[in-house]
């Protein structure tokens, strides 16, 4: 089943959503990586502006780059590897009210735990097509931390227009992931 959601997401609206489910995303989301899960992690602030609330955090570091009008161009933008982020997701996610998440790779029981718990969902966005994603950004807002954190790890402000992800964490306890690496130690168990 598609759904079409829009930024900032309600909790009614993310508690439908079950694994397996297709997503198209407009609105506004915000990227954020490593550096900036750390230092939310570590009591640091959001910028003025900032409202990850009912929001859509995006492991991504795109590339984007300056237009001829001096205009941010957004020219790749795939997903980043999520589990390196799962020490810190859940409490983030607590924390802004975070409705969703999306990566590649999925993340474990802490995030999956706090999906649950807070009404979220992590979205799964498909590695290897990060021009083709970028397509779906009809424009950067703002871009915040750049100075800090330099440009993939900074957080950038995108308007995205239709973006597709795949529900692949939903809040009521499903786990893709999980079911994946249940399934394949079972085949290996068979094999040995």
């Amino acid at each position: 089943m598609t759904h079409n959601l829009s930024s900032p997401i309600s909790e009614e609206a993310v508690r439908k959503l079950k694994v397996g489910d297709q997503v198209l995303i407009s609105g506004v989301v915000f990227t954020g990586r490593d550096a900036v899960h750390k230092y939310l992690h570590e009591g640091g602030t959001l910028p003025d502006g900032v409202n990850l609330d009912g929001g859509i955090l995006y492991h991504c570091g795109p590339v984007v780059l300056k237009d001829d009008n001096g205009d941010w161009q957004v020219t790749a933008a795939g997903p980043t590897t999520s589990i390196r982020e799962e020490p810190y997701q859940g409490d983030i996610m607590k924390q802004f009210g975070i409705r969703g998440v999306i990566g590649k790779g999925g993340m474990a029981d802490k995030t999956l735990a706090a999906c649950q718990e807070h009404g979220a969902v992590y979205l799964h966005a498909i590695g290897g097509a990060a021009q083709v994603l970028a397509e779906c950004i009809t424009r950067v807002r703002d871009v915040h931390m750049l100075e800090e954190f330099g440009s993939p790890e900074a957080v950038w402000e995108l308007e995205v227009q239709d973006f597709p992800a795949v529900v692949t964490m939903d809040s009521h306890g499903g786990s893709l992931h999980k079911d994946v690496h249940a399934q394949s130690g079972d085949a290996l168990a068979k094999r040995r």
